[in-house]
C-alpha cells in the first residue's frame, strides 16, 4: 500500500492505492493544516501497512515537514514529493518551465486523462484558494513518443472565498457577504455573492470558448474544490446556455472528488 498526499493551501487530502492491483481508498481523510494529529489514528484503522508515500504539496514547507516527521515516526520513511515533469503517466507538460507549473495541477492532469471517453478535449475547473482553469487535449503528433494528451496550460485567479474575503478587507463598507445569485441583485450581499459568481462562471466559459475554437469540439468540463458550491448554480447555467446558443449538445461540468489523488494513484500503479 502506498500513501497518497495532497497538501493545499488549507487543508490535506490523504488517501492510499495498492499499486499491484489499483485498488483505492473510498473516501479520503480531510484535514487543516493544525490537525496532524489526527492522522496516526486513520492509519492504524488501514487494513495494510504502508510502505511508501507519494505526495504534492503547495502549502507552506513545514507543512510537509510535518507530514514527513511522522510518518519517519511510525513507518520509517517520508514522502516522496512530486513536481511538474515534462512528462509523465502520458501526458506532455507544454509550460515553458515544466517545474514551474504547480504540483498539484499537475497531478490534477495526470488523473483528468482516466476521464477521457472521447476523442475531445478535458478541462478542469478546481475552485479552491485560486480557481485554476487547466486543459488537456488529445494528441496525435507522433513526433511525442509516449504522449496521449498534452496539458496545454490555464488560468489562475483567485478562488471564490478569496474573492469575499478580499473585497470584505479591502473596502470600508463591504460586508462578508453571503446572498443568493440573481441577475439584478437588489442588495449588497446579493450583488457581491452574484458577482463573484460571475466572474468565475465567465472565465470558465472564456477557456471552454477558446477549447471549442482551438479543437473544433467542445471541451469536456470537469470541476473540483470547495468553492463548488459557491459558483456551481452560475457555472452549469452559463456553461448551459452557450451550448445551446451554439448548437453544442448539452453537457452538464461533472464534479471530481480528489483529481490531485486520482493523479498520484496513476503514477503509483504505472511507476
Amino acid at each position: 500500500m502506498m500513501l497518497l498526499i495532497d497538501a493545499g493551501n488549507t487543508r490535506i487530502k490523504i488517501g492510499w492505492v495498492k499499486p499491484d492491483t489499483g485498488e483505492r481508498e473510498t473516501q479520503a481523510l480531510a484535514l487543516e493544516h493544525g490537525a496532524l494529529e489526527q492522522l496516526p489514528a486513520w492509519l492504524q484503522q488501514l487494513d495494510d501497512r504502508p510502505r511508501a508515500a507519494l505526495g504534492v504539496s503547495v502549502a507552506q514547507p513545514g507543512v510537509a515537514a510535518s507530514l514527513d516527521a511522522l510518518l519517519q515516526r511510525h513507518y520509517a520513511f517520508a514522502a516522496r514529493w512530486i513536481q511538474g515533469e515534462p512528462q509523465a503517466a502520458g501526458v506532455r507538460n507544454a509550460y515553458d518551465m515544466p517545474a514551474q507549473l504547480g504540483a498539484d495541477r499537475w497531478a490534477s492532469m495526470l488523473g483528468l486523462v482516466q476521464r477521457a471517453t472521447r476523442d475531445t478535449p478535458l478541462m478542469l475547473a478546481s475552485f479552491g484558494t485560486a480557481t485554476t482553469l487547466d486543459t488537456l487535449s488529445p494528441i496525435h503528433d507522433t513526433a511525442m513518443p509516449g504522449a496521449r494528451f498534452l496539458f496545454e496550460g490555464g488560468l489562475i485567479f483567485p478562488g471564490p472565498a478569496l474573492m469575499l474575503s478580499s473585497l470584505a478587507a479591502g473596502t470600508a463598507r463591504l460586508p462578508q457577504a453571503n446572498g443568493p445569485i440573481a441577475a439584478y441583485p437588489t442588495h449588497t450581499h446579493q450583488a457581491i455573492s452574484s458577482g463573484i459568481a460571475a466572474a468565475q462562471a465567465g472565465a470558465l466559459l472564456r477557456q471552454w470558448r477558446e477549447g471549442l475554437e482551438r479543437h473544433g469540439c467542445a471541451p469536456a468540463v470537469f470541476s473540483t474544490g470547495g468553492g463548488w458550491t459557491i459558483v456551481e448554480e452560475e457555472a452549469q447555467r452559463t456553461l448551459a446556455r452557450a451550448q445551446a446558443d451554439l448548437g453544442v449538445p448539452q453537457d452538464p461540468i461533472q464534479w471530481l472528488r480528489a483529481p490531485v489523488l486520482d493523479g498520484l494513484a496513476r503514477l503509483a500503479v504505472e511507476s
